[in-house]
């Protein structure tokens, strides 16, 4: 086997999805900030009047990689460029999402949230896994939601194609408690490779992005505007589930208040066993 690359010590590398608006953008600038190098996967461009963001693309400290991500083959491609481009991932970021107002699929015939939410960064991680290795945190996080508090009943059997549309509370909800199922059900295989996998809670933050629908109930569109904080608050929580008081920890979901016993323990298991699947048989041979 041949020797992995050396990585700078004195250099850090995150890999972010969902960099280039909300919470992920906030995350973004702090990192770079902070003397990190930055790699995105990413849709659509960053802010055009972002000076400082626009510096670092120059320089190089802040690379870009496009992909929709819900398209296997787009996202495929992505992938081989980060693997063939970068030298090691100190922390992965799984962090893009969102809450759309209708009931929609992906490319591959899955629910949009699910393949989002779920599937993705699933699939980003055990492609990005060696890139990791060579890092010095190795260590994944995934962006949750208290959302899913509301849960009420849980079907893994349904997350690809529910039933029915319901706004936030609905497929939204489902997809980010399965993120944190699969990360907690993963967690102790990989930490024997000494990579620690935890999700986290942003908690509330202003998202709303103008001329872009919400897929939020009005309520919660209201609280939104005029009453959460801004998406730094967001960006803060998921900095300190990464690098923060929680290091050492595996496996877990993470709030304000710390460590979350999760809802739905025992259909871990059959999450990941689900998006492992998907993996095997329908990513994995694009690569």
């Amino acid at each position: 086997m041949n020797a992995l690359p050396v990585q700078d010590p004195n250099t850090r590398t995150a890999l972010i999805t969902g960099a280039n608006n909300g919470i992920g953008l906030e995350l973004t600038r702090r990192l770079l900030n902070e003397g990190w190098q930055v790699a995105v996967l990413i849709r659509s461009s960053f802010p055009a009047d972002d000076d400082a963001i626009a510096s670092a693309i120059r320089g190089g400290r802040l690379r870009i990689y496009r992909a929709e991500l819900t398209d296997f083959r787009q996202l495929a491609e992505a992938l081989k460029q980060i693997q063939a481009a970068e030298t090691a991932i100190d922390v992965l970021f799984n962090n893009a999402g969102g809450s759309l107002p209708e009931l929609r699929f992906s490319p591959q015939g899955r629910e949009m949230h699910y393949e989002l939410q779920t599937v993705v960064p699933y699939l980003i991680y055990r492609e990005t896994k060696e890139l990791l290795l060579r890092g010095s945190l190795k260590t994944v996080v995934g962006t949750s939601s208290n959302a899913f508090n509301f849960t009420k009943t849980f079907d893994p059997g349904k997350l690809a194609r529910p039933e029915r549309f319901k706004a936030l509370t609905g497929a939204y909800a489902d997809t980010k408690l399965a993120l944190s199922l699969w990360t907690q059900a993963l967690a102790p295989a990989e930490a024997a490779d000494g990579i620690r996998l935890r999700s986290a809670d942003p908690g509330p933050n202003n998202t709303l992005r103008k001329g872009k629908k919400s897929g939020l109930p009005f309520p919660v569109n209201y609280l939104m505007r005029f009453v959460f904080p801004p998406p730094s608050s967001g960006a803060g929580r998921l900095y300190d589930a990464a690098v923060g008081p929680y290091q050492d920890k595996t496996g877990v979901l993470i709030n304000s208040k710390g460590v979350v016993e999760l809802k739905f323990a025992d259909r871990a298991q059959q999450v990941l066993d689900q998006v492992d699947r998907i993996y095997r048989e329908e990513f994995r041979q694009l690569m």
